[in-house]
């Protein structure tokens, strides 16, 4: 095949998914209006993605995380949980 051909059949699926995603975007515009885009934190699945932000939220800033205080582990009586024991990077390899 000549490059004249191959060129634009690898370049094709890219631009068509790029057409898609900004008409996408201008009709989300068109409907809701501007909107402000950012990392968000879900804290029920304890993953942060980008979204859309709300005018009354703040966007989620990785560098106010402090890992020492997440308060994910502590025991029942608010001291750190002794897992010393546990191998958190054993993995399971039941078969």
């Amino acid at each position: 095949m000549p490059i004249g051909v191959v060129v634009p059949l690898l370049l094709l699926p890219f631009l068509a998914i790029f057409v898609y995603a900004a008409w996408h975007e201008y009709r989300r515009f068109r409907k809701e209006g501007r909107s402000t885009y950012g990392l968000t934190y879900d804290p029920e699945s304890n993953t942060t993605f980008v979204g859309a932000i709300p005018d009354s939220g703040d966007s989620y800033d990785p560098g106010d995380y402090d890992p020492e205080n997440t308060g994910s582990e502590d025991g029942p009586d608010g001291a750190w949980a002794d897992d010393t024991d546990k191998d958190h990077n054993e993995q399971d390899n039941r078969r």
